[in-house]
């Protein structure tokens, strides 16, 4: 008997950790949003935690729902979005996070989501159950961002190097002023893109259980995953905040406003088209490509590595978790059954 017969519970269950896994998000991809205009000095750290989370909170009453369409109804198909599938697929991702957050290290969580929700699927139904198309469309947008993100930061860089031609080294203090509207707006890019994942897997949810009968993100679900993304990133991951702020590129005003300029655009047009982009590796990469526009050779690039390590083995590691978890949670619901 699958998990779905305590469909009361368990639907409650997975509402909350959609909500867990949106503070997670926001907790753990805090340092994207922040970690360049505390690393410039443009802002306490304080103030630009609560900057971001207000704005995070916003963000995706504004720019709508299209992300969580496509996690909703782009990877599984609607009969096998069962709610043991979807527990799985959370606990895989959520498991991840931590990990990569307890290490320092600058994973995506809409990589680890999208691999936790395909390793479900995989050991609830096999592969006839994953749909393919959806989920190559994702993988090709996940993957090429960061790759345009590099060339987003690389020229917004150049560009502003070559209007700040003659003028004193003052300039520096309007690039941090203007860090505020590049803040903002890499802020409510975040919010938008990430935080309609777990509205997304909310609404699945919901529809597989019986509650709505066709697909569509609940206002009261936007607003308490907004909420949870906000709440997290207002607490901020210091340990990751260290490496993006510090350990790729050493940033000035200018390159932070760079930076974050390029991401906002580059997270933003993503999620107005429904794509799941990874707003940590976009907001990394647009800094390698910050960093290249002045002096490739002053870029870090054992971290940018080891980045790009998280990158590359986040989908089939949050993949197996997601798994493990469906094997864990069907024994444990069978023994829970017999007694």
């Amino acid at each position: 008997m699958d998990l779905l017969s305590v469909v009361p519970v368990a639907a409650v269950v997975i509402i909350v950790l959609a909500v867990g896994f949106s503070f997670v998000n926001g907790f753990h991809d805090a340092a994207n949003v922040v970690a360049t205009m505390i690393s410039t000095r443009a802002f306490q750290p304080e103030s630009a935690l609560i900057i971001a989370a207000l704005a995070e909170f916003v963000g995706p009453f504004i720019f709508g729902t299209a992300v969580a369409r496509t996690i909703g109804q782009g990877i599984i198909l609607p009969g096998d979005a069962t709610v043991g599938v979807i527990l799985a697929a959370l606990l895989g991702a959520i498991v991840w996070g931590l990990i990569t957050w307890y290490l320092g290290l600058p994973s995506s969580s809409s990589h680890a989501l999208v691999g936790g929700m395909a390793g479900a699927v995989l050991a609830a139904s096999g592969p006839a159950h994953l749909r393919f198309h959806g989920f190559a469309a994702v993988l090709v947008v996940l993957f090429t961002s960061p790759l345009i993100g590099l060339f987003a930061g690389y020229w917004c860089q150049k560009v502003l190097l070559l209007l700040s031609r003659g003028f004193t080294p003052r300039l520096n203090e309007v690039y941090k002023r203007l860090q505020v509207v590049s803040a903002v707006a890499l802020a409510l890019a975040h919010g938008t893109n990430d935080a309609q994942k777990s509205m997304g897997l909310i609404a699945m949810t919901l529809v597989s259980t019986g509650v709505m009968r066709v697909f569509a993100v609940p206002t009261w679900s936007i607003g308490v995953c907004a909420l949870a993304m906000g709440l997290g990133t207002a607490i901020g991951g210091w340990r990751i905040i260290k490496t993006v702020g510090d350990r790729i590129y050493r940033l000035r005003p200018i390159n932070g406003f760079a930076a974050q300029s390029a991401s906002a655009v580059v997270i933003m047009s993503a999620a107005v088209f429904g794509g799941p982009v990874s707003t940590t590796h976009v907001v990394s990469s647009a800094i390698a490509g910050v960093g290249c526009a002045e002096r490739v050779k002053s870029v870090r690039w054992n971290m940018a590595f080891d980045i790009a390590l998280a990158w590359i083995v986040t989908i089939p590691v949050s993949a197996g978790l997601a798994g493990a978890a469906y094997y864990l949670l069907r024994i444990g619901f069978h023994v829970f059954r017999r007694s």
